[in-house]
């Protein structure tokens, strides 16, 4: 099975991407979240992908993080989402936002996917309560960059290269990668400096 591709963006649609590796173009269905942090057109980038075979159809789906790819096997285990309905709820939430509204019980929030209704929302919250503590969030990425404390040193670093015209997904990319790097503790200007060789790299 392909679980990832690390390659050069080759082509972009709404819920959909081509990566080029080596020559060879995958066609890979996202969360629209996941389009946009890849990146723009003809830059590297690496897509954690799950493969799904039907007697119809093989099709594979490719995720900015590992953690996505886990809560998007999770979400297909609960009766009545099939790829399509899990990519729309991570299209509409965070990783993040997605173990929260499981681990609290709120539905509603949920259902703001596009073609989840109350019902099937309160389905995946109750069947998926009890396991929202276990899958961890993105530790990098959008997912992550949603989920910061407003005011924490790694917010306010994104800020800052949003500020200096860096695209938000990209931004948060780079300082995950500088966190990662550089540890818990680390302050905002070193992140800012990590971060900017990050981004412009």
């Amino acid at each position: 099975m392909i679980a990832k591709l690390k390659g050069l963006l080759d082509e972009t649609g709404t819920d959909w991407a081509v990566i080029d590796v080596s020559g060879v173009g995958y066609l890979v269905h996202c969360s629209t979240k996941t389009v946009a942090a890849l990146g723009e057109v003809g830059e590297a980038c690496t897509v954690y992908t799950d493969m799904q075979v039907s007697e119809n159809d093989m099709r594979l789906l490719g995720f900015a993080e590992a953690a996505e790819r886990d809560w998007f096997r999770l979400l297909n285990q609960v009766q009545g989402v099939g790829s399509k309905v899990a990519l729309a709820i991570l299209s509409a939430l965070s990783t993040g936002e997605v173990q929260s509204a499981c681990a609290n019980g709120d539905a509603a929030m949920v259902a703001r996917a596009q073609g989840v209704g109350p019902k099937l929302a309160g389905r995946i919250v109750n069947e998926l309560k009890d396991k929202a503590g276990a899958l961890p969030t993105a530790p990098g990425g959008v997912a992550a960059a949603n989920i910061t404390p407003a005011g924490s040193a790694s917010a306010d670093a994104v800020s800052a290269l949003e500020n200096l015209g860096f695209k938000p997904a990209i931004a948060a990319r780079a300082v995950a990668a500088a966190q990662g790097e550089l540890g818990e503790g680390a302050s905002e200007s070193e992140l800012i400096r990590v971060a900017l060789k990050r981004a412009a790299g």
